[in-house]
């Protein structure tokens, strides 16, 4: 089990050091719809597969689905 634990800490390490990268990268752009498009793709880095159900539990809320949008901003 201790290999499989291994594996998984290497796996976020790996996803952790891409939004960091993409932070560093995109941090200083200008404009609210890139820093938008930065968050977007951090959130992607960091959920991997699993991206569509964050941004479906994220929309969703007390009062239903779709209540809030996720926006993807634009690329800079």
């Amino acid at each position: 089990m201790r290999c499989e634990d291994d594996k998984l800490h290497e796996v976020d390490s790996i996803k952790i050091e891409k939004a960091l990268e993409l932070a560093s990268d995109y941090g200083n752009t200008y404009g609210a719809h890139h820093k938008m498009w930065l968050i977007d793709q951090m959130v992607r880095a960091l959920t991997g597969d699993n991206y569509t159900e964050w941004v479906k539990d994220h929309n969703s809320g007390e009062l239903g689905d779709s209540i809030y949008k996720w926006e993807t901003g634009i690329a800079p």
